[in-house]
């Protein structure tokens, strides 16, 4: 009887005794994460003060010894982002760092980054560029046999100042040679969700056009993409974006281009092609994503060639895209899936080796990749092109289809290293041309140097 209740005082000795422990951790924890905030509401005070002094134009000489703040406190996005939802919001790459510019001789340099892609190539038969029915551009093409070094990215970003943030990217082709891919200067703080870029640039029409061809989910784009807009369409132009204050995201744009990109060949004093777009989307869920949008492109041609082939008028081309995303509990490292696909509609009039012209052709793609475990993905596509039929004058032209709509079936096995490091497997079973070819890729892509998160 004695015994029952001594070892009641030891369980509750116990208890307390892990109860004090407990209460000991807690409190540890909180004079730790008290420490942290403290500091990090000095990095902030540091970065604001930078901020005004920028903005009121008393940048530090290069020579201060001041040390700067670190960009992870600095870094901001483009006003005009604040409303987007989570899924549906560009990376930093659209987004400019203020106030890195007054602390060392560093400071004054852009950020720079580089892209490295190589490429080995299998081809059942020898290439073969020509798309029955379809006119296409220059770099329309599946590559050449064997390894090639493919398209190297330098890129440069900056914040220009308080207004303004510039970006270049030069890009070293597979054909050889150096070329500017994009220069641009993009403004950072118009009111009423309005955003101007101007320079060289990737139009925002479609979902892929805008993406680099590093961040394209499979190695070559789609055949819509390759043949009605010789891969992407970019030139020299002006943008507007305008982002609606609302809850749910919906953005519009439009666009001035000079005209010296495929399929527009006519710079009609520097003014030959037009586009606008307007995209929405949001979440539902913790777990799923969406964005749709459409696009139009208009281009004028003045003698636009393929072979020995020349066509002369306007070009309307129209997209729909739709892309939707699934990753649980919203955390993609772990596993995540992605649905993409595309609609494309494209009308010229005009005269084709001198005859009478009036095309309407369509082109379509749909694809998945699936993270089915950390570092791994596979994914599948298809796409297909059509034209309407024409008359026996145009027989023996590219726009001869040879009563055929070429089509392409795709499978792909991607193995990240890390964010910085990607290595893929494809196949595509291509039917695009006037014979089937089969086309292994095997593909590295490596980024260094500062680079910014992709958009949605």
């Amino acid at each position: 009887m004695l015994a029952v209740p001594s070892l009641s005082l030891a369980a509750t000795a116990d208890d307390l005794a892990a109860i004090r422990d407990a209460i000991r951790q807690l409190e540890q924890r909180r004079q730790e994460d008290q420490a942290r905030i403290e500091m990090l509401e000095r990095r902030l005070s540091d970065a604001d003060a930078q901020l005004r002094t920028v903005r009121s134009g008393q940048v530090s000489s290069p020579a201060s010894t001041q040390p700067a703040p670190s960009a992870s406190t600095t870094a901001m996005r483009r006003p005009t982002t604040a409303n987007l939802p989570a899924a549906a919001r560009p990376g930093v790459t659209s987004g400019p760092s203020f106030g890195t510019r007054g602390g060392s001789a560093s400071a004054f340099n852009p950020a720079i980054g580089a892209v490295l892609q190589g490429t080995f190539s299998h081809f059942s038969r020898d290439p073969d560029n020509r798309v029955p029915g379809f006119m296409v551009g220059e770099e329309a093409t599946i590559g050449d046999r064997g390894f090639s070094l493919g398209e190297t990215e330098i890129n440069l970003s900056a914040s220009v100042d308080h207004l303004f943030y510039a970006e270049a990217t030069l890009a070293h082709p597979r054909e050889g040679g150096v070329e500017v891919e994009e220069a641009f200067v993009q403004t950072t703080g118009l009111p009423w969700g309005l955003t101007v870029k101007g320079g060289r640039f990737f139009s925002g029409i479609g979902y892929m056009n805008e993406q680099h061809s590093h961040a394209w989910d499979f190695i070559d784009p789609a055949l819509p993409y390759r043949v009605m807009l010789n891969t992407q369409y970019g030139d020299d132009g002006i943008q507007l974006r305008w982002l609606a204050p609302t809850e749910h995201f919906l953005e519009f744009g439009a666009e001035g281009f000079r005209g010296d990109s495929f399929p527009a060949t006519a710079t009609n004093n520097g003014k030959g092609s037009v586009a606008a777009f307007v995209r929405t989307g949001g979440d539902f869920g913790a777990s799923h994503s969406w964005l749709a949008g459409l696009s139009y492109l208009h281009a004028d041609a003045d003698n636009r060639a393929t072979n020995a082939d020349t066509f002369t008028g306007g070009s309307d081309l129209g997209i729909a895209s739709l892309v939707y995303k699934w990753a649980p509990g919203g955390n993609p490292s772990e596993r995540n899936l992605k649905l993409q696909g595309e609609f494309f509609y494209r009308d010229e009039d005009g005269t084709f080796n001198g005859l009478a012209y009036s095309g309407r052709q369509f082109g379509w793609y749909a694809h998945a990749v699936f993270q089915f475990m950390p570092q791994w993905r596979l994914g599948a596509r298809y796409d297909q092109l059509s034209a309407r039929a024409l008359g026996a004058e145009f027989a023996g032209t590219t726009l001869d289809d040879l009563g055929r709509n070429p089509r392409r079936v795709s499978g792909l096995l991607e193995y990240e290293t890390s964010e910085f490091g990607r290595f893929r497997l494809q196949y595509n079973h291509d039917r695009a041309t006037q014979e089937t070819n089969h086309e292994v890729f095997l593909n590295y892509v490596v980024s260094i140097g500062a680079h910014g998160a992709h958009k949605y």
